[in-house]
C-alpha cells in the first residue's frame, strides 16, 4: 500500500490516463494482460497503478476470508449475500498476495485513499471485516495485486497500439459479469474488438 499511498498522494504531474479504461487490443502481446479490462487509479509523470478488473481467481472471498482466518468454514453459510457473492479478481501481477479492495465512497477507514470523486481504495483488513459483517461498502470489488508501470513506460505501450483507452464507466467496474466487462467496454465506445488489427505497431 506504500506504493499506492505515493502514487496516489505524491507530488507527480497527473497524467491523463488517470482514472480511464485500459482496454488489451488484441495485438498486445502479453499474457498478463489478454483481454483485459484495467481500471488505472493513478497515473502520474512518474509511472501508472491500475487493476485488472475482469480476470478471477478460482477461489472465492468466503473462501479467501477462511484461508486469512477471518472466518471459519462453519461461518460461510452465515454471511451476507453480497460477500457470498464476491469473486476474488487477479488485479495484476505485482504484489499478487496483497489484496486491495476497490470500492463506493460509502465506506471509509484511516487507510482508505480517495481515487476519485466517487471511488475509494482500502487494503488493510477492516474493509474485509466489514464486508464479512454487512458493515462493508454498498459495491466493492476484490482484487490480488495489482499492475504497474514505470515512468514512460504506459504512455509507450499506449503509443504502440497496445491499449485503447476510454472513460471508466462504474457500473462496468462492479459488474458481476466479468467475462463480458472486455465487450462492454469496447461497446461503451460504440467498437467491436472482433473488427480490431491484431498488429501491434512499433513505439
Amino acid at each position: 500500500m506504500d506504493v499506492l499511498r505515493e502514487s496516489l498522494l505524491g507530488d507527480g504531474e497527473r497524467g491523463c490516463l488517470d482514472g480511464q479504461f485500459l482496454l488489451a487490443m488484441p495485438g498486445l502481446d502479453d499474457s498478463n494482460f489478454s483481454r483485459t479490462v484495467i481500471y488505472v487509479c493513478a497515473h502520474t509523470s512518474d509511472g501508472a497503478i491500475g487493476f485488472i478488473l475482469n480476470r478471477s481467481k478460482s477461489l472465492s472471498f468466503g473462501e479467501l476470508m477462511v484461508q486469512l482466518e477471518l472466518i471459519t468454514a462453519d461461518e460461510l453459510g452465515s454471511l451476507p449475500e453480497t460477500a457470498k457473492d464476491m469473486s476474488v479478481q487477479c488485479g495484476g501481477p505485482v504484489d499478487a498476495g496483497r489484496g486491495f479492495v476497490l470500492h463506493s465512497d460509502d465506506y471509509q477507514s484511516d487507510s482508505t485513499l480517495p481515487i476519485s470523486d466517487d471511488l475509494c481504495l482500502t487494503a488493510t483488513v477492516d474493509i474485509l471485516r466489514a464486508i464479512t459483517e454487512g458493515k462493508g461498502p454498498s459495491k466493492a470489488i476484490m482484487m490480488l495485486g495489482y499492475s504497474g508501470w514505470e515512468a514512460g513506460q504506459l504512455e509507450n505501450e499506449v503509443s504502440a497500439n497496445g491499449w485503447l483507452t476510454c472513460p471508466s464507466i462504474d457500473d462496468i467496474i462492479f459488474d458481476d459479469d466479468h467475462d463480458a466487462k472486455y465487450n462492454r467496454a469496447f461497446a461503451s465506445m460504440g467498437i467491436d474488438p472482433a473488427m480490431l488489427s491484431s498488429e501491434c505497431g512499433q513505439a
